[in-house]
């Protein structure tokens, strides 16, 4: 999937939630949902829980969760589907002229019993934090009978207490509209089309497997176990016929053992994982970096102006900048490599000044041209050099009263024609740019090394 096609950072979010959340749930979302959705998904539903507990629905978009989170956008996005898939996040989404709109509806935690008895959900745990951790949260949740002898309930009844009157005017009960309640959780989102019944039932005559003792089995957990255990309808149709019991009958709970025997003897010894049928495309057509500027130009793709800030300079950057690089992504609709790049070519054309008047003259230029990616910023920093000269000349003309001298100083990637390794023997000659070099290289190298 391309992530341009389903997300943007100045697309708009609001939070819904039917109910607050317990102490309860934060321990189900922790000991049982963590270690399948991991980390990254973990934090942005807690993002959200504490963004669903203020009393207005706020608006905000989806930069704000970038600088949160200190992730690009796509592992954000990555983490959202997560959540969706296991059933945590319901998600709405409007297509309008000036751009897209999300709802997200948090969902509330399996209780314990109902994840732990789900096939899918248990053997996934289990193959994730190994047998001995999956018994010891077991016995952790497990219902505790009273211990104490000689006691007995003397617990009241409703009836026992409370007595109808008539005294006083009767309550009138409106139909209209829909009361507002707790939503129940509902599990993971799991399709049957993909599993033929109708095989399954063929290959059962009456004799061997009665039609009744299919019903008493849902489609769903028989689909499920299928899945989990890449059984096809053929196998599955043994595995039903060795659940049955003496008398006939079919329940969830031999289904489950019996696939559990069939898969270790045919299939494989090992615990069935868990694994992401999907790959999140940062943008169109993405090339593997294979020099320098191709480098440059995924980190500039896939970082937050906050982070290359904080990358160029070796520490926090000034609120005022952060602000700036904000307003050009959530107000004026630029991409963030954009901004990166736009950036980048001030700090540097500018002695390291972010001048708010000089970043503003390229933004709206670049707005006119209508420039869309870092690639194509980087293009009309060349092209229109002496055009941002004549700018920075005005803008200092105004705020000195004396003309400025002439700064020669550009970005390594502004002379597209010279010898790549020209570059980084220059940069090599100056130990600062040197060292600023080493680390962005560091990091793009992290960066594809999480990928992988």
């Amino acid at each position: 999937m391309m992530l341009y096609k389903e997300l943007q950072p100045i697309d708009t979010y609001t939070i819904k939630s039917t109910h607050p959340f317990s102490d309860y749930d934060r321990q189900l979302l922790t000991l049982f949902y963590q270690p399948l959705i991991g980390s990254d998904a973990m934090s942005l539903f807690l993002l959200f829980w504490a963004d669903a507990e203020r009393a207005d629905e706020k608006e905000y978009n989806h930069y704000r969760l970038m600088n949160f989170l200190t992730k690009p956008l796509g592992p954000i996005f990555e983490a959202r589907i997560s959540l969706e898939a296991i059933g945590l996040l319901r998600t709405f989404r409007k297509d309008e002229e000036t751009g897209r709109s999300f709802i997200y509806e948090l969902l509330p935690p399996l209780d314990a019993r109902l994840f732990l008895s789900d096939p899918l959900l248990s053997t996934f745990l289990f193959s994730k934090i190994g047998e001995q951790a999956y018994r010891d949260l077991r016995n952790r949740f497990m219902e505790r009978e009273l211990q104490e002898e000689g006691f007995e309930e003397v617990s009241r009844t409703f009836l026992d207490v409370f007595t109808p009157s008539h005294l006083g005017q009767a309550v009138e009960r409106s139909e209209e509209g829909q009361l507002k309640g707790r939503t129940e959780p509902a599990g993971i989102t799991f399709g049957t089309h993909d599993f033929d019944f109708n095989l399954l039932r063929a290959g059962l005559s009456e004799q061997m497997v009665p039609q009744s003792a299919l019903t008493e089995v849902s489609r769903d957990f028989i689909a499920k176990l299928a899945f989990l255990y890449s059984l096809s309808p053929i196998d599955m149709q043994k595995v039903t016929m060795m659940a049955l019991d003496e008398n006939m009958k079919l329940s969830e709970d031999r289904l489950r053992k019996s696939a559990v025997e069939f898969y270790k003897m045919n299939i494989s010894q090992n615990v069935p994982s868990l694994g992401k049928a999907f790959q999140v495309e940062e943008k169109p057509n993405v090339l593997e970096p294979v020099t320098r500027e191709d480098e440059f130009l995924v980190y500039m793709e896939t970082t937050s102006p906050r982070e290359m800030l904080k990358d160029y300079t070796g520490k926090e950057p000034l609120s005022v900048d952060v602000q700036l690089a904000e307003r050009l992504v959530t107000v004026h609709g630029f991409a963030v490599g954009v901004v990166n790049v736009l950036l980048h070519y001030v700090i540097i054309r500018n002695d390291g000044k972010i001048t708010k008047n000089f970043v503003e003259r390229i933004a709206s230029h670049w707005a006119n041209k209508k420039i869309a990616t870092a690639k194509q910023a980087m293009e009309i920093s060349r092209q229109e050099h002496d055009q941002y000269i004549k700018w920075q000349n005005e803008g200092s003309k105004k705020t000195s009263g004396r003309k400025p001298k002439k700064e020669e100083k550009l970005p390594e990637w502004f002379n597209k024609s010279v010898d790549p390794n020209a570059s980084k023997e220059n940069a090599d000659a100056d130990p600062a740019m040197a060292e600023k070099r080493r680390q962005l290289e560091k990091k793009l190298k992290a960066m594809r090394m999480e990928e992988r």
